[in-house]
């Protein structure tokens, strides 16, 4: 394979986009109390093959419609085949569900599948459609369960906290071609704005932190990490309210997308992890980098 097609299967897939994929997996198992490393690797990487599986199918869906909007684009460029990006999806989703019963056995498996089946039916049926971002939403939700295993109701909170955000993320990126009103930003700024103060809450008490010493590490902590993913996506989400051209949209949607980051270690540091949460926090500014060279949208 030589550099120009990996080039062009890198971007197919929004590669480096796919580093957002573990800190789902780390908060639902911080949730659940299970951060065995092997288990962690493995559930990490299945993940990352789903989501990459989501995006190969989502330009194999749009082929026709990029073809006039973004001709760019790896399949209407000519540089991948229709028939080479649906293989990819297929063969990265069996790649991610081996690898998921092998981390995780049937809990796990369970979880992925539904998972799987989510980014497929987003990617062919729900995507143009108004339960579209639900169903965006629902597939980074069970992201995170895939990490709790069959703890899942102890990760609920971080589950829904970053559906809540792709859900935003999502209803928002439909302008990112055409442009849009200036209320998708809106909602999305309001929903990050609650998200960040609903995370930090358990650390806003700074009073009570000093008579609980053991858990005064974790509580600043995700106090700090929930303010650095208010401070990475609330100002383009400021923008694009204010002005809701395509551009300042797209911006908002890769803001959005890198600020996952953040907002997963401050659920990790939340659950009594907290120097596992800022070393998860550590993946933003490399996950920034990296899409300057390949666009995570």
């Amino acid at each position: 394979m030589g550099p120009v097609v990996l080039r062009a299967l890198v971007e197919l897939v929004r590669a480096p986009a796919g580093l957002t994929v573990p800190g789902d997996v780390l908060a639902g198992a911080a949730a659940a109390g299970d951060l065995r490393v092997g288990r962690l690797v493995g559930l990490s990487a299945s993940s990352m093959c789903i989501y990459w599986a989501g995006m190969a199918l989502n330009d194999w869906a749009d082929r026709e419609l990029d073809a006039v909007e973004r001709p760019e684009r790896p399949i209407p460029s000519g540089r991948v085949s229709a028939q080479t990006a649906f293989n990819l999806a297929a063969g990265l989703t069996a790649s991610g569900l081996v690898l998921s019963a092998v981390a995780g056995g049937r809990s796990a498996l369970a979880t992925s599948t539904a998972l799987a089946a989510t980014a497929w039916t987003y990617d062919v049926v729900a995507k143009n459609t108004i339960a579209g971002p639900a169903v965006m939403a629902s597939a980074r939700a069970l992201d995170v369960l895939v990490g709790a295993g069959d703890q899942r109701r102890r990760a609920l909170a971080p589950a829904l906290s970053v559906g809540a955000h792709i859900l935003g993320v999502t209803t928002l990126s439909r302008g990112e071609v055409h442009g849009s009103t200036p209320t998708p930003a809106r909602a999305s700024l309001a929903v990050s704005a609650a998200l960040a103060a609903a995370t930090a809450q358990r650390a806003s008490s700074w009073k009570q932190l000093v008579w609980r010493r053991r858990s005064t590490v974790a509580e600043v902590t995700t106090a700090a990490l929930a303010g650095w993913f208010a401070r990475s996506v609330v100002p383009a989400q400021a923008a694009a309210a204010r002005e809701p051209d395509a551009q300042h949209i797209r911006s908002a949607v890769g803001a959005g997308i890198h600020g996952l980051v953040p907002l997963q270690a401050a659920w990790v540091a939340r659950a009594g992890a907290p120097r596992l949460g800022a070393g998860l926090a550590l993946a933003f500014p490399l996950v920034k980098a990296l899409a300057k060279k390949v666009s995570s949208t």
